[in-house]
């Protein structure tokens, strides 16, 4: 039977979930998940660094650690919240396996130490959210370099491709990918291309299909989805300041003091804003503002949420691999 466990140190997830089995057990304030489901499970040591024999360098072997041979296997990075990971892994599994089959062999990186460095990160744009200069003065070498080791180390393991569940984590995604000999899905590149393949039809005559985006101030300012919309030919909109001064960054503060339906209502009304502007859809790039809403909230049929679209992918990635192996 496959279990969840908890442990109280940065842990690495591998296994192969049925999602008829599946269960539940927690016993700490801050749990990481492991999976154990005839899987390994490696942890990482005080420093949060691989134990030395998996410690992978661009000199290593590539069979060195290897745990994976399938052609399929996922390599999942885990991001601010494990909460969200975990939902982007029951997700993948329940996708992977409608149809009965098998699913996918995946490896989990969840690192409670890179969520903490993440969401310091995301939090210390709210000090001044109109300055750009600030948010790019932040120290984010760490922040990449864990990111990159954890790349490595999914890689070298057999992950055929990787992807990040984690929107803030996209901010760095070529400098974590550079190099990288498999695979490496871009949220926005998925959500994108889904849309394109859509064939939208502009919400006002004589305007373009227009984008909307919602999210936190640092995802925003990376500017990733903004850059991926475009190529794909989207007008992208944007909350303007006093959306932002308003309501978006006093939602998700809200949301952290647990004033869940003050959130509720300032998302609400960030959403109202965009839409009023004419757009298609809004990809509401936020898991917190996302799950404010009840799914049958007419403001959330109105939105995407990327993750759907990464899953998507991913599955689609394993299903060509397979025909590939299947044709030689």
């Amino acid at each position: 039977m496959t279990m969840f466990h908890t442990l109280n140190c940065p842990s690495h997830i591998v296994g192969g979930l049925n999602k008829h089995r599946t269960h539940f057990k927690t016993r700490s304030s801050n749990p990481v998940f492991v999976v154990k489901s005839s899987s390994i499970l490696l942890q990482t040591d005080e420093n949060d660094n691989l134990p030395e024999s998996k410690n992978f360098s661009s000199g290593s072997s590539p069979t060195a650690g290897l745990i994976f041979s399938q052609d399929n296997a996922v390599g999942i990075i885990g991001g601010v919240s494990t909460v969200s990971t975990l939902s982007f892994l029951k997700k993948l599994v329940m996708c992977s396996t409608k149809d009965g089959e098998e699913g996918l062999p995946f490896i989990v990186c969840s690192d409670p130490g890179l969520s903490k460095k993440l969401l310091a990160h995301e939090g210390g744009s709210f000090s001044n959210p109109n300055s750009k200069d600030a948010y790019f003065h932040l120290d984010q070498t760490p922040i990449v370099e864990n990111l990159r080791n954890k790349r490595a180390y999914l890689e070298q393991s057999g992950a055929r491709c990787i992807v990040m569940p984690c929107h803030i984590s996209h901010s760095w995604h070529g400098e974590i990918s550079e190099g990288c000999s498999v695979p490496f899905l871009h949220v926005g590149e998925c959500v994108a291309k889904e849309l394109k393949e859509a064939k939208l039809k502009p919400v006002e005559a004589g305007n373009s299909v227009r984008i909307g985006v919602l999210a936190s101030y640092a995802t925003l300012t990376a500017g990733f989805y903004q850059e991926k919309l475009q190529n794909q030919g989207f007008e992208v909109i944007l909350p303007d300041k006093a959306t932002m001064e308003h309501t978006v960054i006093p939602a998700i503060e809200a949301f952290n003091r647990k004033d869940m339906e003050g959130a509720r209502n300032l998302v609400r009304i960030a959403l109202q804003v965009l839409l009023v502007r004419a757009v298609n859809t809004v990809i509401l790039a936020s898991d917190e503002m996302h799950n404010l809403l009840p799914q049958d909230d007419p403001l959330l049929k109105k939105c995407i949420d990327p993750l759907d679209a990464l899953v998507r992918s991913t599955i689609q990635w394993a299903h060509a691999s397979e025909k590939v192996k299947r044709k030689y």
